[in-house]
């Protein structure tokens, strides 16, 4: 008990560490260059104590849960007596094809962490707002999310197989330029922001996890190299799902006005 109050106490003196030159920017903003008292003190002073206690126990929570979680995850999915191999060669396990439930853990993992990531939930609705209902919000999420899935799946396959990165990545913003000279350009920039809102709080420890824990895990592969990556995957194939997406939508409508 006693190791645990003294991490967590850790975790929030470097909160404040961090935090506390974001607040000075905005109290020295607020009260040397605009000259005005800051409004709400008292609520604003909650607020800033309910963030520094929400990220510390994020980042405990992270730390004793969430990063050994997709470790192990990766670990027990690679194992050769779970994926019924004879033996444990780095020729056998970087075969692609004997990592289905790999696959399908870094789709599944991809796709749920998007839905309940809470910065996408808020551009969702924003966007919503703005369009005046013509981008549902639940047809922006599961957009993203399925890009998400698709994208880290994809960086998972290429852990296994040891390919290289930019390859990837060069290929993916090559058919994003293409696809951008299709898509509807009102969806464009809200497609170009779906990528970065998926970067956040829930879905990046994970997926680092996933990504640390399978090169970790591969003969022959380096977590320095191979463990990271997959960040990037996450962050390009929303882009094209949410184009996709508003192209689908935009020929559907207009098929509809034919008929």
């Amino acid at each position: 008990m006693t190791e645990h109050l003294a991490s967590l106490w850790q975790s929030l003196a470097a909160t404040l560490d961090d935090v506390m030159p974001i607040l000075g920017i905005l109290v020295g903003f607020q009260v040397l260059v605009l000259r005005r008292p800051i409004a709400n003190l008292r609520q604003v002073a909650y607020g800033f104590l309910l963030v520094l206690l929400g990220l510390a126990f994020f980042l405990e929570g992270l730390e004793r849960a969430l990063f050994p979680l997709g470790r192990l995850m990766a670990e027990q999915l690679t194992d050769p007596a779970f994926l019924g191999l004879e033996r444990a060669d780095t020729a056998t396990l970087s075969d692609w094809r004997s990592h289905g439930w790999v696959y399908l853990f870094a789709f599944a993992t991809g796709f749920a962490t998007t839905i309940a990531e809470p910065s996408l939930i808020a551009v969702a609705i924003k966007a919503n707002q703005v369009s005046g209902g013509t981008i549902g919000i639940w047809g922006l999420r599961l957009a993203v999310a399925v890009g998400v899935a698709i994208g880290i799946t994809l960086g998972s396959m290429r852990i296994i197989t040891g390919t290289p990165l930019h390859y990837y990545i060069i290929g993916g913003y090559v058919l994003v330029l293409i696809q951008t000279g299709f898509a509807p350009r009102a969806i464009i920039p809200l497609a170009y922001d779906s990528g970065g809102v998926t970067t956040s709080t829930v879905t990046v420890p994970l997926v680092a996890a996933l990504g640390l824990g399978l090169s970790s895990h591969i003969p022959g592969r380096s977590p320095l190299i191979d463990g990271f990556g997959l960040i990037a995957f996450a962050s390009l194939f929303p882009m094209m799902t949410v184009m996709a997406y508003a192209q689908l939508s935009e020929w559907h409508a207009g098929r509809r006005q034919r008929r």
